[in-house]
């Protein structure tokens, strides 16, 4: 089992930037895709980005693909996502969440889930 706790969520005026962090804990020596979703109120929650367990393959939204960067660093088992030139449209809640896999499958739900950070970006 696999716990997640996300961090750096806040308030920020457009066109600044925020860098998000995913804490894991509990069984993370298995091979694990990190990833980052959002929920805005009143939508659907959609996935932003996500990235395999050896960092080479990334997949990222095309909202927000040019500023957003996933990264992580599986010594310190945690994930990143830094946001750049936010607007207010990415308002919303941040997710992280894993997968038990090397890289994304996107037929397989993702297995753990932390309870979100609040990104509030005010024009």
């Amino acid at each position: 089992q696999v716990q997640l706790v996300e961090s750096g969520g806040g308030e920020v005026q457009a066109g600044g930037s925020l860098r998000l962090s995913c804490a894991a804990s509990g069984r993370t020596f298995s091979p694990l895709v990190m990833g980052w979703f959002r929920q805005a109120p009143g939508k659907e929650r959609e996935v932003v980005a996500h990235i395999s367990w050896d960092e080479i393959a990334t997949y990222y939204a095309d909202s927000v693909k040019g500023r957003f960067t996933i990264s992580r660093d599986n010594a310190k088992n945690t994930a990143y996502l830094q946001m750049n030139s936010l607007k207010p449209e990415d308002t919303a809640v941040y997710f992280c969440a894993a997968q038990r896999s090397s890289y994304y499958r996107d037929t397989y739900a993702m297995d753990y889930w932390g309870k979100g950070t609040l990104v509030t970006v005010s024009s």
